[in-house]
């Protein structure tokens, strides 16, 4: 159960997107999911700086929960390479 909407969109956001970068070329056509990626750093940067430290913070308890050394990684990382920190304070 999540604490909130939010965490579980959280979630279900990330795990699409760990999806589509751990995916294979074989799996999904690499520049579909280069649009998929590029799409979701285009609207996450259209978060107001609250949502997006809201999102950051969320990100960074779910990198601290995590127990797959890769996917954790993907989770610290997730803030700068979808643009988040950009305009974070």
């Amino acid at each position: 159960m999540y604490s909130s909407l939010t965490h579980a969109l959280a979630e279900a956001l990330v795990d699409v997107l760990w999806f589509i970068e751990s995916s294979e070329d074989d799996q999904m056509d690499p520049d579909d999911a280069v649009k998929v990626l590029e799409g979701v750093a285009h609207l996450v940067g259209k978060l107001s700086i609250d949502q997006r430290s809201e999102l950051i913070d969320l990100l960074g308890a779910m990198a601290e929960a995590e127990a797959d050394p890769a996917r954790q990684e993907f989770l610290e990382g997730f803030p700068e390479g979808f643009g988040l920190c950009d305009d974070a304070v």
